[in-house]
């Protein structure tokens, strides 16, 4: 057992933090002594509480938290048909773009219709964010964490009146002043080596300048860590704690499709980059076909959040579905967002061992290091 800020906070035994949307993983980490928190973004209100009661169920009363992703800035809809005027936004030389993409690389049409889900749209629309609370706030999590962003005031006073702990992503030392000020318990250090959304300062600069600003506020560090080592580090650099992401799509919950995994196993940690092709916004991901077309002379830029996700959905299904039975094609493209603590993937792990191998091994690291005075 390890003692810190973070573990005081939320009793747990570990100060280990594992998000992903796999609910399978969630509940390990917890399970485990961590803490497991969901991204609930890609959920309906429906589909969220259905996940939320399963992992409580196989938590056993240990607590988990919840991710949601609320942008700042996103392109303006009308809420009373928000679909279809986000929808009317797109440029035709986009729709163009993406199809004839599929066609040069030969990507068949779905096996089955896709339906179009206006909850899942909505919720990359801060206007789809009180439906999602909703739910939460139904359900006895320890922790809601907000990305891409301020929390909306509804979010944290909500959270106050629940007793819930609410923690923020922060690249920058001007983003935790803002969040501190909007009153967030625990700030999340995420440097650029981190998967997905991210900006562009490295977590051992970003790690120690947050601790600066945040004063008697926990600080977690995210972004390359996936041992114990890289714990330990966090740790010596000030952080209450670590923000695992990417290291659990090495595990076997994680519900990944397995092409991905495949193309991760042989990843470098040169083979990420950041690119707005996929949400819109800045996210690290796996480089692949996807990406060099994106960035060919010619090629349109892409759009605004939530409007780049909307254009390629369909895309990305037929891509998904197409890997997964070998296409070549679909092969060259398929990606997902990762840190680039990919280049360390060598097998695929329980999401449990994985969880108590870093904090076992950051133990060990941490009395090492005792002998070194």
């Amino acid at each position: 057992m390890m003692r810190t800020a973070l573990t005081d906070l939320l009793g747990i035994d570990a100060p280990l933090v594992g998000f992903n949307r796999s609910p399978g993983v969630v509940a390990e980490v917890s399970r485990a002594g961590g803490l497991g928190v969901l991204a609930a973004t890609a959920y309906t209100p429906e589909e969220l509480d259905a996940q939320l009661t399963w992992i409580e169920e196989q938590v056993g009363g240990r607590p988990y938290g919840v991710d949601l992703l609320v942008p700042g800035k996103t392109a303006p809809g009308d809420p009373a048909d928000l679909v279809a005027s986000l929808r009317a936004q797109i440029p035709d030389e986009h729709v163009r773009f993406v199809d004839e993409l599929l066609a040069r690389y030969d990507i068949p049409a779905p096996a089955r219709p896709r339906h179009e889900s206006p909850e899942l749209i909505a919720n990359l629309d801060p206007s789809g964010v009180p439906a999602l609370l909703d739910v939460v706030f139904a359900h006895p999590v320890a922790l809601v964490a907000n990305a891409l962003g301020t929390p909306p005031p509804t979010l944290v006073d909500r959270a106050k009146a629940a007793g819930v702990l609410v923690a923020s992503l922060v690249g920058k030392p001007e983003h935790a002043r803002r969040q501190l000020e909007a009153g967030v318990d625990v700030l999340v250090a995420q440097g650029t080596e981190a998967g997905g959304h991210t900006g562009t300062v490295a977590t051992m600069i970003l790690t120690p300048e947050i601790v600066d600003a945040a004063g008697d506020v926990p600080v977690l560090a995210a972004g390359g860590i996936a041992s114990g080592r890289q714990m330990a580090a966090a740790l010596a650099l000030g952080a209450s704690g670590v923000w695992c992401g990417s290291v659990w799509l090495s595990s076997h919950e994680d519900i990944t499709p397995d092409a991905v995994k495949r193309k991760f196993l042989t990843a470098t940690s040169s083979d990420t980059l950041r690119s707005p092709a996929r949400t819109g916004k800045p996210a690290r991901q796996l480089r692949s076909a996807w990406h060099d077309e994106w960035e060919r002379p010619g090629s349109p830029s892409p759009l605004p959040m939530p409007l780049q996700p909307m254009l390629i959905s369909d895309a990305w299904s037929r891509i998904d579905e197409a890997a997964g039975n070998g296409h070549p094609g679909a092969t060259a493209l398929e990606s997902f967002f990762i840190g680039q603590v990919v280049g360390g993937f060598a097998e695929l792990a329980p999401a449990g061992e994985i969880t108590r191998r870093i904090v076992d091994d950051c133990v060990a690291r941490l009395q090492e290091l005792r002998t070194l005075t």
